[in-house]
């Protein structure tokens, strides 16, 4: 019998939800001796079995769900049936991108606390539980196997294990190639016909924002023949793809220097630059410089300003001050394109904002699409963690 931890009502009522965490508070017993990283069964108070996890003694977050199955052997072989499971997905759901995509996004491919991207022969892991941590030759081993029967040309694992909540789970953080493999850090990936520089050791994140991809296109096929002003471009994802939609010309405003030079190498790659201007600025400050009627389009991707609930009514204020200076900006038949990619802004709170500053702004805003993040970053309706991203496109009439 596998050892177990008991939790309470509330915690209970919290798992038959469909969550896939079940956090300290609600544990209610468990013995110390457990080996951390070692697979429990969850018990309710009347000793009902609720699933299998993997126990982690030192974060907030005790257990992360695996499995509901209670005889099921959380061994290699069920992670690389998973695996198979996520790549089948992806090459459905992502068939043009099959060498840039996410391949495993966490609790949404019963992976809670690893994400995988691909880039081209690279695959960039992170991995945020103690449990798979330590079971992460077998799971990169799997990936390898999985992506190689399939015919594919993937060379090796480089692990981003370099973000803070490892250090909750009493984690180390680091970065490089898992097994020492002697493999270029930088690619050129093609995303919809695009050409990207990636650089997976220094990149964002692992290397890129995926999760982006489609709404990219969305802004490509509204761009012909439009001036487009995109603010926090980082290395110009949604300019790229303006310019790429044959825009009159594209502005691509961020505060980092660092990155405004990939976005402009990838311009170049693209044989772009000449519709193209990178500029470095706040972008607050910005926005207050220019003049109504510049722009035909304005795109606002800001990184996530609030990273917990606690500074969320800090986030709203920002990001009304935003969309208020952008739909003052433009004029009658202008298109605001939005997003937030923080899951602490709920999308109520989102839509509120929006409405109050058009309200403020003396603009109505006309609906074009309503869109989340790319389909290789799922989304279970069960797990409100696995749903962050919110991208709206009006005209402003």
């Amino acid at each position: 019998m596998k050892p177990f931890v008991r939790i309470s009502e509330d915690g209970e009522k919290f798992l038959r939800k469909g969550q896939m965490w079940m956090y300290r508070n609600n544990v209610i017993e468990f013995d110390e001796s457990i080996e951390n990283g070692a697979p429990v069964d969850i018990l309710t108070v009347n000793d009902e079995y609720l699933g299998t996890g993997f126990i982690s003694k030192e974060s907030h977050i005790t257990v992360r769900i695996l499995t509901k199955n209670r005889n099921e052997d959380l061994d290699k072989k069920i992670f690389k049936d998973r695996i198979q499971f996520a790549y089948d997905f992806r090459k459905t759901v992502e068939r043009e991108n099959i060498t840039n995509c996410r391949l495993i996004f966490g609790e949404a491919d019963q992976f809670p606390g690893l994400v995988v991207d691909r880039y081209n022969d690279l695959l960039v892991a992170q991995i945020s539980s103690y449990g798979l941590d330590i079971r992460k030759d077998m799971i990169y081993e799997s990936l390898l196997e999985v992506l190689q029967e399939d015919g594919q040309d993937v060379k090796g694992v480089y692990e981003r294990n370099d973000i803070a909540v490892r250090t909750k789970e009493g984690l180390e953080t680091y970065k490089g190639f898992w097994r020492n493999a002697e493999l270029p850090t930088k690619t050129i990936i093609n995303e919809n016909g695009l050409k990207l520089h990636i650089d997976i050791e220094n990149g964002q994140k692992t290397g890129y924002f995926l999760d982006q991809k489609s709404n990219r296109v969305l802004l490509r096929n509204l761009a012909y023949g439009k001036r487009v002003l995109d603010c926090f471009t980082h290395t110009g994802g949604f300019a790229l793809n303006a310019a790429y939609g044959q825009a009159s010309h594209v502005t691509a405003v961020d505060v980092s220097q660092t990155a405004l030079d990939q976005g402009y190498r990838n311009a170049q790659l693209n044989h772009l630059e000449d519709r193209m201007s990178f500029v470095k600025a706040d972008v607050f400050k910005y926005l207050d410089e220019c003049q109504k009627g510049q722009f035909d389009i304005i795109v606002l991707d800001p990184p996530a300003f609030t990273k917990s609930r606690k500074t969320v009514a800090n986030a709203y204020g920002g990001y009304k001050r935003i969309n208020i200076q952008a739909m003052r900006l433009l004029n009658r038949g202008g298109y605001l394109i939005t997003a937030t990619c923080s899951r602490y802004m709920e999308l109520n709170d989102f839509e509120k904002m929006l409405r109050e500053s058009a309200m403020e702004a003396g603009v109505t805003l006309k609906q074009v699409s309503v869109t989340q993040q790319n389909a290789d970053h799922p989304i279970l309706w069960s797990m409100d963690e696995t749903s962050y991203l919110k991208f709206y496109i009006f005209q402003l009439i």
